[in-house]
């Protein structure tokens, strides 16, 4: 309750600093923040002079700015100067570095995914490796973020000191230029099937996604599948010249909508497109968002594609970084974007909030595509076809984030020698010891019912218990608990593929994975075979 009441005392006095930077605030305020500002600076003085302990006052500000904007959305953020140069990095997608994926983890760093053949996997380093020191730091000691020490010029070097399977070992990283490509694969299927991944929207979305297109039709392709499964988004500008390859000059992509006039925009295509009569599936899942979604949605809403896969993330939010004092940016929510059929796929409603606080689901509203098919707002993308094995649950989920899977994979890679992808194969045997894996670990995974539950058995003033109805309740929970190892079997064929896919980067590289995906996901399949059936697919969309 103290961080709560915290929160709400800083927030108030703070919100006006970053206000008056702007020239689009309202005039009738300038009095309330004039006064505010007023308040902060005198607060903020006497605090740092008299309080009993010394203060950091930049750490109070940054404590300040943070817990402002939480109350306001996920993505309007305040960006130092280091956090500027990683938004530059992931929209130019170009970097100097070691060339793989690092999570910050409690006093370690963990290397999550080495890009082949590049620093870090030329210095031997492996998915699942803990780094203890980088040069003469040890990560736990270092109090900002220890990837950081990572970063560096070209052809300099450092050393780092790593945990592997228990054992500590030390190797050299000569760091490189990293290529960040958005389209990092292409292919045939078969002899009319063309297959692109865009994993992001950066610079270079459209440019490779475009060569990508132009290569394939040229290798015989008849038919598109276009995977933006797990694209997170990116640059919206990139998103309406991906749809342009597929569709006319001149059609609305996206509309944005904001209380600030100049802010409110019509996007429309603007080149010459590759081609308009290619039939197209694309792939979505809940990790698609923001400038995914402009493409699966406007492509959907103009009845120019079949997509497939789960239901979309649900980013209709649109952001634009604002340039602060040395060297700072504010990326703040400008508007809500609407796809052609003139609906916002924003899942939450974050100015809205539930008794805990948390943003409530938006409702569902009925829109129409071009061709008259019924499609909805308010929760992503709906696919036209769901595979079932595509969607989310909370078990999987709850595997991925407590780095179950993740750690497993790390396991099985050291106890199976596998030279060819072709050799390959997740047997039930191999199941069994994963389901006997968790059961061994700290895993803990409650589920919403038992969340009820325990808050039901402890407020006393909502509801008095005598001791059957207590011993009722408490003969639930150990059903609902004894029910988490069926739910292993269950939902065995999502969890799975995100095995199958963990282990197979750690062998195959994320290039090899892909190669899997073609002969084994299901999706990828289902798309496959719907193409197959002319009479299936443009069904669909008339």
């Amino acid at each position: 309750m103290k961080n709560i009441v915290k929160k709400r005392v800083l927030i108030p006095i703070f919100a006006v600093v970053l206000l008056v930077g702007g020239s689009s605030f309202v005039k009738s305020d300038f009095f309330e923040i004039a006064k505010q500002i007023e308040i902060f600076t005198t607060l903020f003085k006497e605090l740092n002079m008299n309080y009993v302990d010394e203060t950091n006052p930049a750490q109070l500000m940054d404590t300040a700015i943070k817990n402002m904007l939480e109350d306001l959305d996920p993505y309007t953020k305040f960006l130092n100067e280091q956090d500027v140069e990683t938004y530059r990095i992931n929209n130019a997608g170009e970097y100097s570095g070691i060339g793989a994926l690092v999570r910050t983890l409690e006093h370690k760093l963990l290397i999550v995914e080495p890009y082949k053949d590049y620093p870090a996997d030329k210095a031997g380093l492996k998915a699942g490796d803990e780094i203890l020191k980088i040069g003469e730091i040890d990560v736990a000691d270092f109090k900002d973020n220890a990837s950081e020490l990572l970063k560096g010029a070209n052809d300099t070097s450092v050393e780092v000191t790593y945990r592997r399977q228990g054992e500590t070992k030390t190797t050299t990283i000569t760091r490189g230029a990293v290529e960040v490509d958005a389209v990092p694969f292409y292919r045939m299927i078969d002899d009319n099937t063309g297959y692109i991944v865009l994993s992001r929207f950066n610079a270079k979305a459209s440019g490779q996604t475009r060569d990508a297109l132009i290569d394939l039709k040229g290798k015989g392709a008849e038919k598109i599948i276009l995977d933006l499964r797990d694209n997170p988004g990116g640059l919206l500008s990139e998103a309406i010249n991906v749809t342009n390859l597929f569709v006319d000059r001149g059609e609305l992509i996206v509309t944005t909508k904001s209380k600030v006039k100049k802010f409110n925009s019509e996007y429309r295509t603007k080149h010459k497109p590759v081609d308009t009569e290619i039939p197209l599936v694309v792939l979505v899942n809940g990790h698609s968002a923001s400038a995914s979604e402009i493409v699966s949605g406007g492509l959907q809403d103009l009845d120019r594609a079949v997509i497939m896969g789960a239901r979309s993330y649900g980013k209709g939010l649109v952001q634009r970084p604002l340039k602060l004092t040395y060297g700072t940016q504010l990326k703040v929510t400008i508007s809500r974007y609407y796809t052609p059929s003139g609906r916002c796929i924003q899942s939450l409603d974050y100015w809205h909030r539930d008794e805990e606080g948390n943003a409530v689901q938006k409702s569902y509203n009925d829109f129409t595509t071009r061709n008259g098919r019924k499609v909805q707002d308010g929760g992503g993308i709906l696919p036209d076809i769901e595979i079932t094995s595509a969607k989310a649950n909370a078990l999987t989920t709850a595997l991925l984030s407590n780095h179950v899977i993740f750690d497993y994979a790390t396991a099985y890679y050291y106890n199976h020698d596998i030279q060819e992808l072709d050799n390959f194969r997740f047997s039930s045997s191999d199941y069994e010891d994963f389901k006997n894996y968790v059961s061994k670990s700290d895993f803990l995974y409650e589920t919403e019912t038992e969340k009820v539950l325990k808050k039901a058995m402890t407020d006393r003033e909502e509801v008095i218990f005598n001791d059957a109805i207590e011993n009722d309740f408490r003969t639930l929970l150990l059903d609902i608990e004894k029910s988490k190892v069926s739910a292993l079997e269950d939902y065995q064929k999502e969890i799975q593929q995100k095995l199958e896919d963990e282990i197979v980067k750690r062998y195959f590289y994320r290039e090899g994975l892909y190669d899997y995906y073609l002969s084994n996901d299901e999706t990828i399949l289902a798309a496959t075979g719907l193409l197959g059936d002319e009479a299936k697919y443009f069904g669909i969309l008339k």
